[in-house]
């Protein structure tokens, strides 16, 4: 091996670790995938006739994002019956022979789980505006009392995340108005009341009917919000989006944030999942909180399974900053026992090929419009390929949002009228929202609507930009953005790098970060080394190059935004 100056900063994995402990999952966000009946948006059936391409992208499971029965005020995240599919996606008989299929491939399946609200549409909360106040129906939900004369007031003054007030006032039966319900999302995703032992046992029995129907586990939405501090006080702080805050308080001083008593409910989680066996089932975390010793109370041995790295997404392209998180990440994620879970897009954020080309360090925006400053498509599409080179080679797990293996950028041309994300629509138009990294994925580039479905519709329009980037275009193409995904996941895997321990590389310049992750043992160790510098950097003495996410100049050095995956 070439003789480098490192430092341990992970030690090695077990060698017969758990699968979902290095695992590389690709989430499905369904109505964007693909169609199979031509009305423009992704079903069961489109997605299932795609698994052989996920099986040969060389994922090992597919997350879906909601497909139960919903109104679908926020994509699905309002659900109104968590045991059953919408028609719009499809049947119960489709996911079952989906799954079936995904099986059969060797693909494992995790469902997304929505615990914080339900949709307004939900029996249980139908019934509790039908039942009244101080009725057991309407104690399953947050409703109270308003201030004022006649409370007409809010109970307190909570936002919601969307924008607006965090409170609507209902109607009663009678006609007059009445108490308040607490909705930290839209309108019609009033949040449930964890106090509640009807609410606990219901999610309880949900993950029992979806596991004995063979899913491998639950991403969980909004992991950190179930409970709240039951005086309900007032918060003047900031209730950012999904995203980093300017100067970020600890979450957990948030009364609607990151409680104590969020753990004991997924404890309990814990147990009914270990109680199925071998294999394992798991949960993985969307808890959006800081700092990162609080994310790892999510994550101990009988809580999570894994929980979302959203410094690492959130980071700055500098290579300082990135050494910081990746560092900090592991050794708090160590502390637990626990994998580090990387992450760079998702169905939330701007898509990391357009997310990177943005300003360093500026504070990134929920949305891109048209007559916005435009990302430098080419610019971030390099450092995208860089970022994802540098994740898969970290030990771990990670997760990969579809169509980010074809580089797609966010569609940032949107018309307005168009967009249906409730934050465009709560904020009074002032935030564009989360529409653009929805967009439906090109599979053909010739054929209408690049080939999302048997006809040109499709729910939102696709760039045209995207009918180069289609998946047909790419594969088998070399050096195309999918054949690299195919290429790194491939190299990951022979050389288990998600197994592997890691040691920083010193003395290679402030601008280049570098690592040695040995795979499952020492014999075969990989170099990854990224450039974030203006000057070429040139590869140690002896490494030999097996990857990189762009040409290397003349000398062989690598250039500024690239990265390098090389033996030693």
């Amino acid at each position: 091996m070439t003789d480098l100056t490192t430092q341990t900063i992970h030690a090695h994995d077990a060698p017969d670790a758990a699968w979902w402990r290095h695992a590389v999952i690709y989430q499905v966000y369904p109505r964007s995938f693909a169609d199979s009946d031509g009305n423009g948006i992704g079903d069961l059936p489109g997605a299932r006739s795609k698994l052989p391409y996920l099986k040969a992208l060389g994922v090992d499971a597919v997350w879906f994002s909601p497909f139960y029965v919903s109104p679908q005020a926020d994509a699905g995240y309002d659900v109104a019956d968590y045991r059953d599919i919408d028609p719009l996606f499809g049947t119960l008989a489709d996911f079952e022979e989906l799954l079936a299929d995904a099986n059969a491939l060797g693909l494992k399946v995790i469902v997304d789980l929505v615990p914080n609200h339900s949709s307004d549409e939900h029996p249980w909360f139908q019934a509790a505006l039908h039942a009244g106040p101080g009725s057991p129906e309407r104690d399953r939900y947050i409703f109270r009392d308003g201030l004022g004369e006649s409370g007409e007031l809010p109970p307190n003054n909570w936002k919601s995340v969307f924008g607006g007030p965090g409170w609507t006032r209902v109607t009663e039966a009678d006609g007059t108005p009445g108490q308040w319900y607490l909705h930290i999302f839209d309108v019609k995703q009033p949040d449930l009341n964890w106090e509640h032992p009807d609410v606990r046992q219901e999610f309880l029995d949900i993950i029992d009917f979806w596991v004995r129907r063979g899913v491998a586990g639950f991403r969980v939405d909004v992991a950190h919000g179930l409970v709240k501090d039951p005086a309900l006080p007032d918060w003047d702080g900031e209730l950012a989006l999904l995203g980093p805050d300017d100067e970020p308080r600890p979450t957990a001083d948030a009364p609607m944030w990151d409680k104590d008593g969020v753990h004991e409910i997924y404890r309990s989680w814990r147990e009914l999942l270990d109680s199925f066996g071998e294999p394992d089932r798991i949960l993985c975390a969307e808890a959006w909180v800081n700092p990162p010793e609080r994310a790892a109370l999510y994550i101990r041995p009988d809580e999570f399974h894994q929980a979302f790295n959203f410094d690492f997404l959130d980071c700055p392209w500098r290579a300082a900053d990135l050494e910081a998180v990746i560092a900090e990440s592991l050794r708090v994620c160590d502390s637990v026992g626990a994998p580090a879970t990387w992450v760079l897009s998702n169905h939330d954020v701007i898509r990391h090929a357009s997310r990177l080309a943005l300003p360093v360090g500026v504070r990134r925006p929920n949305g891109i419009g048209a007559n916005d400053p435009q990302p430098d498509t080419v610019l971030g599409l390099r450092r995208a390929r860089a970022a994802t080179m540098l994740m898969l080679a970290l030990p771990g797990s990670a997760y990969l949002y579809q169509g980010e293996e074809l580089g797609l950028p966010e569609a940032t041309a949107l018309p307005d009228e168009l967009r249906e994300d409730p934050v465009y629509l709560r904020t009074g138009m002032t935030e564009l929202g989360r529409d653009g990294c929805r967009v439906p994925l090109p599979w053909v580039s010739t054929a209408p609507g690049m080939g999302f479905g048997p006809g040109s519709l499709t729910w939102l329009p696709q760039p045209e930009a995207y009918a180069a980037l289609a998946a047909d275009v790419q594969a088998g193409v070399a050096g195309s953005t999918l054949e690299l995904y195919r290429d790194l996941l491939r190299i990951r895997r022979d050389r288990e790098l998600g197994l592997g321990s890691l040691r920083r590389v010193a003395d290679l310049g402030p601008d280049v970060l570098a690592y040695v992750n040995t795979g499952k043992d020492d014999g075969f160790p990989m170099l990854v080394l990224v450039n974030l510098g203006a000057e070429p950097a040139a590869l140690p003495e002896g490494a030999r190059v097996v990857l990189s996410s762009g040409e290397l100049t003349s000398s062989g050095a690598v250039p500024q935004d690239t990265a390098v995956w090389a033996s030693l």
